[in-house]
């Protein structure tokens, strides 16, 4: 397998160079050259640890790393998470990494038992650890830039925390985090770690990120590395949970389609259900939900992708109006046309706004993609009534995947899985104004994080500022 990119001006490259590349030298994303098909596969699959699937999944991806070493490299990467014993209302046997549960009318799948209780874990972990191989089998050494929205930067830091041939520079929009992300952080105090409270949005810092990344003798002198969605092995850990979350669901209910939905910010995570959607999971459809900062929601409703203004939510993290994933969708929907990608994203930048239009003969953008956006008080009530109903307590991320997905119509009445991002411990204040200090939840990770000292630097909101800082500490 080899992978091209959406701007189609650079030559196809091994999955290895991939994740070193990061974004691709053309400034587009990276995807593979084909998604395999494994419809074949499914019952196979399903009885699988979560470890074992990953491999099934991943190996079909990766043609450079033997499978000796794949498997090592998937096993240390969820060392680190807390298993939840199966029972109840959790489904499968033994204990889950990703657990689903079934809670009132919805499935939940929470993927947040990794270490910093989000579902970045997920991904980064495994990142982490595929960085290390990599560099050490090639004796060099990478300078990761990374913009976080909230939970990103603190996954990425302790995914890479301590390595000797890896430092990580984190940016993230000063004050537009929850005290809690901050923390989890800035109080990482690992002499390759470098936190970076820039004064702008995230929109800002990932512009900065990219720009960097377009600075190629800058990023080549520097030995950049990405950690963001925008490296496409974060994709791939992804797509996993996607299959194991649905056989869990098709087994306990005999149901033969499951649909997922999904707090949407940076359109990673859904892009990697779309994945595994495209390689035969049986998917009636993928619920895409936001909060107020609903490009995508809109341009799946309308066809109109038009930059607005970042508003600040409950849901930081998904406080997002440029959706860096969006660029491989459009690649995928103009049939692989760089050409056509180019053209769209050339005019959004000068523009700020592209129209796209479905395919011929088509009535919807996509036959899977389906989008709505849950506002503040509709985030709250989902909070309120999941704890008042069922004594489960939502983060206001979920929440929003929750809401919207219950506003949906679902005439077959296909089973629901609504993905769960983070750990209610992340946002108390969040929490305790919806339902009360009753639905608060504590996680013992997250409370010895008070009065923890903290490192971080300030910088404005410039390429220049943060380019000069990079360089004086790599």
């Amino acid at each position: 397998m080899k992978y091209v990119s959406t701007r189609g001006q650079i030559d196809p490259v091994p999955f290895q160079e991939a994740v070193l590349m990061g974004l691709a030298r053309d400034g587009g994303l990276l995807l593979p050259e084909h998604f395999p098909d494994v419809r074949d596969r499914l019952d196979a699959w399903r009885a699988l640890p979560y470890e074992q699937l990953a491999f099934e999944i991943m190996s079909r991806y990766i043609g450079d790393i033997p499978a000796d070493d794949l498997r090592n490299i998937i096993r240390k990467s969820y060392e680190r998470f807390r298993p939840v014993p199966a029972g109840g209302a959790v489904l499968g046997q033994g204990p889950q990494i990703v657990p689903v549960r079934s809670v009132g009318p919805v499935y939940l799948l929470e993927l947040f038992h990794g270490p910093t209780y989000a579902f970045k874990d997920v991904a980064l972990q495994f990142l982490g650890n595929l960085f290390e191989y990599v560099l050490g089998r090639r004796n060099t050494e990478m300078n990761i830039v990374v913009a976080t929205s909230g939970d990103t930067g603190s996954a990425a830091i302790h995914g890479v925390r301590g390595r000797s041939n890896i430092r990580i520079f984190v940016l993230h929009p000063a004050g537009r985090v929850s005290p809690v992300q901050e923390l989890q952080m800035t109080s990482v105090l690992d002499d390759n770690v470098f936190n970076i409270a820039l004064e702008g949005t995230f929109d800002d810092a990932q512009s900065i990120v990219k720009a960097l990344f377009r600075n190629l003798p800058f990023k080549d002198a520097r030995h950049l590395g990405a950690v963001n969605s925008i490296n496409w092995a974060r994709i791939l850990a992804q797509i996993v949970y996607y299959f194991y979350a649905a056989f869990r669901v098709m087994d306990a209910t005999g149901s033969q389609k499951v649909s997922f939905s999904v707090p949407t910010g940076n359109f990673g995570d859904i892009f990697a259900g779309y994945a595994a959607a495209r390689m035969g999971l049986p998917t009636d459809k993928l619920i895409l939900a936001t909060n107020e900062n609903d490009i995508l929601s809109r341009f799946f409703s309308t066809g109109d992708y038009a930059r607005g203004t970042v508003v600040p939510t409950l849901s930081p993290s998904m406080d997002i109006q440029i959706a860096s994933n969006f660029e491989r969708w459009l690649y995928l929907h103009a049939g692989n046309d760089a050409a056509q990608v180019r053209a769209w994203m050339e005019a959004f930048a000068q523009t700020g706004s592209i129209h796209v239009s479905p395919r011929t003969g088509e009535e919807r953008l996509d036959p899977w993609l389906v989008a709505g956006r849950a506002d503040t008080n509709q985030t709250n009530e989902t909070i309120r009534a999941f704890w008042t109903e069922y004594g489960y307590t939502l983060d206001p991320h979920s929440a929003v995947g929750v809401s919207v997905a219950l506003r949906k119509p679902n005439p077959a009445n296909t089973p629901l899985i609504c993905l769960c991002t983070a750990s209610p411990a992340k946002f108390p204040d969040a929490v305790i104004g919806a339902a009360g200090s009753e639905a608060a939840v504590h996680e013992a990770g997250i409370d010895a994080l008070q009065g923890a000292l903290t490192r971080k630097t300030t910088l404005p909101n410039s390429v220049k500022a943060v380019e000069d800082f990079v360089a004086a500490h790599c």
